[in-house]
């Protein structure tokens, strides 16, 4: 009866931890990996005379990255060159690629930041609790990933194909080596227009970070329209902000279907 109940126990723990987004076990202790990171930089460029080497690995990463992406001819090439990427080392703490989901043919494209809990396990972008809103806030103006119909569907992609360990935002190195992949991805779909979904989309497209404050206003990337909005995550921790929302979708709308 007792191990009965120490079994109920556990399973009731684990429950709770995946609540909290405890998704790894890594080792017995914490480990900040934000502080660990930050820690081998200090010492590379401390310690180390030839510092430089790293980001000379990193741009023969990224040259690498653009020949590849450049070959890609079609859809299905662009997904098997960055699944078979090697240097990216988000990879390697993965379980799948997250390449895109909808319509091909769809004239907006969104671009999302990079695969959540949720989204790695089914290898497929926006599944999770803020793929479950952007699918609403999409319904809203008549749009669906699902929809066969070409004037009423959407293409959705990531600017990185891998989720980050504990969700952590993307690092600049890693947004510069899938760069190339994400443009080449754009250029295949040739999109109408290009929604930036979040800080992360808006710095990799424009450079720029402050979502709160470029959303809403029209713009040009990769030589398309861009309408940077507000990441369906924030709206669930900022429920207020859905107005905002509200109108950039009203926007993005009437850009489209005007």
């Amino acid at each position: 009866m007792e191990s009965d109940f120490d079994l109920l126990d556990a399973k009731a723990i684990l429950e709770w931890q995946a609540e909290l987004g405890i998704s790894e076990a890594i080792s017995e202790k914490p480990i900040n990996r934000f502080e660990k990171n930050a820690d081998e930089k200090s010492i590379v460029a401390t310690f180390n005379p030839d510092a430089t080497s790293v980001n000379i690995k990193s741009q023969s990463a990224i040259d690498e990255a653009v020949l590849i992406a450049a070959n890609a001819k079609n859809l299905l090439e662009l997904k098997s060159a960055i699944e078979n990427f090697p240097h990216c080392d988000l990879k390697r703490g993965a379980r799948n690629a997250v390449f895109s989901a909808g319509s091909s043919a769809a004239k907006i494209m969104i671009i999302g930041e990079a695969p959540g809990r949720e989204e790695d396990f089914q290898g497929v972008p926006f599944v999770g609790r803020a793929g479950q809103l952007l699918d609403k806030m999409l319904f809203s103006i008549g749009l669906s990933r699902e929809e066969s119909d070409v004037e009423k569907s959407v293409y959705i992609t990531n600017v990185i194909p891998w989720r980050p360990p504990e969700n952590r935002e993307p690092m600049q190195d890693e947004i510069d080596m899938m760069l190339p992949f994400l443009k080449r991805h754009v250029e295949l779909v040739e999109p109408k227009v290009i929604v930036a979904m979040g800080n992360v989309s808006c710095q990799s497209l424009l450079g720029r970070r402050g979502i709160t404050k470029l959303r809403g206003v029209w713009v040009e990337a990769f030589g398309l329209p861009v309408l940077p909005m507000l990441h369906p995550a924030y709206l669930l921790r900022n429920p207020v902000a859905k107005r905002e929302a509200w109108s950039d979708l009203l926007s993005l709308k009437e850009k489209v279907f005007t």
